[in-house]
């Protein structure tokens, strides 16, 4: 029997999550769930960094102190893009900011200005997104940032958490391939790229794969723990690479969606696909377990939802996401669909989409039960919209839709999807990403033997539900 601590930063919560492999099952807990929202002052969007830190030591002392657990390895995941730099003394140059941060607006086009998209999307074979660490970089140049004139080393979120629980600066492959600055055919940065855009290419550190261990707990972190030098790998620390090593898949013909706060829709290829008809449709080839390529969509999934909920909440009205999905349900087909991909702000998200429906001559929905059919059918229309893309541009069909995450669970959604694309949908785990980071670690140990193995893992050890098209759900 062997214990891997995985430490899951979501949109909305992060969560230490103990998983137990034994006898070739995996059984998962929550020994600790603490918000993880980032924090505005003035105009500025940031992670709140030292707050993780110290939740992610609370986790820590929960497993070791109070648990008297062996622990056999640890590892972060979390979203992409999001970066903070070191200084010449190893500390934060400045605090990291947060993607939806507005300061990447109308970078993108100035970056294009220097280097052309074409050419930027061949070096780096990445979806076009404002939020990328490629502008997110450049926006600090134009500013003249005194933390970019001082940093001596760029490290991704789950890589600074990895950094200070050994001491050990490494960029993780996942994470990395997701920041529009690192050539997936080169297998390294994109440093002439970078070199264009008067970028500093020596604060980028050594490459590492998922699975890799990393080092040790320092010893002042294992001490205030209670545990001992475990060590700490590099899991699959973007969430979706880990979410996407835990699908329960077998055999070719699947592709899958990682379903939360944003969809993740996508295709697991041996080699990038890389060419003018992927720049025109806007897919992206991000790294994952196993020297697989996630060829994948990026899109603006549940987020909209967590908006409206929030907004609503605001107004005095508290819903659970089971009374909109059950009011969702109850009212019946929606009148109009929106383009998921117009929300990327936060705010006031029902007035946004109300004005969106208007501006188009559509009728907007009213009720909370109206906007949560609204949301989930545009998101269902366009799921089958980026499969007949991924199946264009890869050449083959997908029987079989496999949907992740946290999103899993809605069933209503599922059963939309299944009918909108008259396939097969299999839903759960919904705990992937936790689940992921786990059995990579695993991998890491060499307690399991690929990426195979860890697939029959989750096969034996979780279930899952079938919704056929049309209404055939089960």
């Amino acid at each position: 029997m062997s214990h891997y601590l995985a430490f899951d930063l979501g949109a909305e919560s992060g969560r230490a999550i103990l998983g137990t492999l034994d006898g070739g099952r995996l059984t998962i807990e929550e020994l600790h769930r603490f918000a993880n929202t980032p924090v505005r002052v003035f105009d500025a969007l940031y992670w709140d960094t030292l707050r993780l830190w110290h939740e992610i030591q609370r986790g820590l002392a929960i497993a070791g102190r109070e648990r008297r657990l062996r622990i056999d390895g640890i590892g972060i995941d979390t979203w992409g893009v999001d970066f903070a730099l070191l200084g010449a003394d190893g500390a934060l140059a400045d605090n990291p900011r947060h993607y939806r941060d507005a300061r990447t607006s109308g970078v993108m086009q100035k970056v294009f200005d220097i280097v052309p998209r074409a050419e930027v999307f061949a070096q780096t074979g990445i979806q076009f997104m404002p939020i990328n660490s490629l502008y997110q970089f450049y926006a600090l140049k134009l500013a003249g940032s005194p933390a970019l004139e001082a940093a001596r080393t760029l490290l991704f979120m789950p890589d600074l958490l990895n950094y200070w629980l050994t001491g050990v600066a490494r960029a993780e492959l996942t994470i990395a391939s997701t920041s529009q600055l690192y050539d997936p055919r080169k297998k390294t940065w994109a440093r002439d790229l970078l070199e264009r855009l008067g970028l500093p290419t020596g604060i980028l550190p050594e490459i590492v794969a998922p699975g890799t261990r990393l080092g040790a707990l320092l010893d002042s972190v294992a001490d205030a723990a209670g545990l001992g030098a475990v060590p700490v790998y590099a899991t699959g620390c973007h969430d979706t690479a880990s979410a996407v090593a835990a699908v329960p898949a077998d055999g070719a013909n699947w592709c899958y969606i990682s379903s939360g706060t944003w969809s993740l829709m996508g295709a697991e290829l041996d080699e990038p696909v890389i060419d003018e008809r992927v720049l025109a449709q806007n897919l992206t080839n991000e790294i994952g377990a196993g020297g697989k390529v996630r060829f994948l969509k990026n899109i603006a999934g549940l987020w909209l939802l967590q908006e409206c909920r929030r907004a609503w909440a605001l107004q005095g009205a508290e819903y659970t996401y089971e009374e909109l999905v059950r009011l969702a349900g109850e009212a019946g087909p929606a009148c109009a669909l929106i383009d998921p991909d117009a929300f990327l702000e936060p705010g006031d998200m029902p007035r946004k989409i109300a004005e969106h429906c208007r501006a188009r001559g559509l009728a907007p929905p009213e009720t909370p039960g109206e906007f949560t059919r609204t949301i989930l059918e545009s998101l269902a229309e366009r799921y089958r919209q980026v499969l007949e893309s991924l199946e264009a541009l890869t050449g083959r069909r997908f029987e079989t839709i496999h949907i992740v995450g946290g999103g899993s669970r809605n069933a209503l959604l599922n059963q939309l999807v299944a009918d909108a694309t008259g396939r097969t949908v299999i839903a759960g785990p919904s705990e992937a990403t936790a689940i992921g980071n786990v059995l990579i670690q695993a991998i890491g140990a060499g307690e399991l033997s690929g990426l195979e193995e860890a697939r029959g893992v989750v096969r034996r050890s979780f279930g899952v539900e079938v919704y056929g098209g049309l209404g055939g759900g089960g």
